[in-house]
């Protein structure tokens, strides 16, 4: 385990992966890379009309665009998980515990072609074994971090949070009753995010950080919420009314 603080400056306990699983990952993507650029090479040898210096320069060019693009829309599109990280449960995340960004993937495969591919992944052996969360060079400049994702049983286990349905059935009679004017938008948009990011946190930081904001969005809605109801729970029907409202609001000045 090691802590972050995230941006709601809560500190969070992740479980960061350990080396042989890294290791593993990385040898999956590579193989995928490989077989990607052994096709498309192919390809491009049968391939009529081109020369020898056209050929080198698509074959350098497909190559490039493998090697680099594969991680970058692989961990754009997924929220910071390669083929071989999906498979062996790892994601990359920023090092306060936010998912990774375009940006930081790119970075991330750019530092790859020279420490994965062209040094055979030395310099990444050598800085993730002295590393305390196991950093690559890539996640040194760009401030990442790979994480063992797993689901446990958490203390909110079993609320009816659901980013499908975010209004809690046995909620919605006295959400209806709700006054939200002194609601501001920061920390709804807080709330917000920490539904969004709910099941990629820890339990001891769902605890955390669902307590904290549920503190401060009651001191600043009222009635109280029902005696026992769990702060996601509780989070989730304040911004599911608020929203419908927004909504309903709107509709009507149309």
């Amino acid at each position: 385990m090691d802590e972050v603080v995230s941006g709601e400056a809560v500190v969070i306990d992740v479980p960061v992966a350990r080396f042989p699983s890294r290791m593993v990952a990385i040898v999956i993507d590579l193989l995928v890379q490989l077989a990607a650029l052994s096709i498309l090479n192919l390809a491009i040898g049968l391939s009529a009309g081109l020369d020898a210096a056209s050929e080198a320069a698509v074959v350098l060019t497909t190559s490039i665009a493998v090697i680099v693009g594969y991680p970058v829309i692989f961990e754009t599109l997924s929220r910071g998980k390669s083929l071989g990280k999906l498979a062996m449960g790892l994601r990359v995340v920023s090092d306060d515990g936010g998912p990774e960004r375009f940006r930081q993937s790119l970075v991330r495969a750019l530092a790859g072609v020279v420490e994965i591919w062209m040094l055979f992944g030395s310099p990444a052996l050598i800085t993730s074994l002295l590393s305390a969360k196991g950093k690559r060079l890539g996640d040194l400049f760009a401030g990442t971090f790979v994480i063992q994702e797993r689901l446990p049983k958490g203390r909110y286990q079993g609320t009816s949070i659901s980013l499908m349905s975010p209004m809690p059935p046995q909620l919605a009679r006295w959400a209806s009753t709700l006054e939200l004017s002194a609601l501001p938008d920061p920390l709804a948009n807080a709330a917000r995010d920490y539904l969004g990011r709910y099941r990629e946190l820890t339990p001891q930081a769902r605890y955390q950080l669902g307590e904290r904001l549920a503190a401060d969005v009651a001191a600043r809605v009222s009635p109280p919420p029902p005696p026992g109801t769990p702060a996601p729970d509780f989070l989730s029907a304040v911004l599911a009314e608020r929203r419908a409202r927004q909504l309903g609001a709107r509709d009507a000045s149309c």
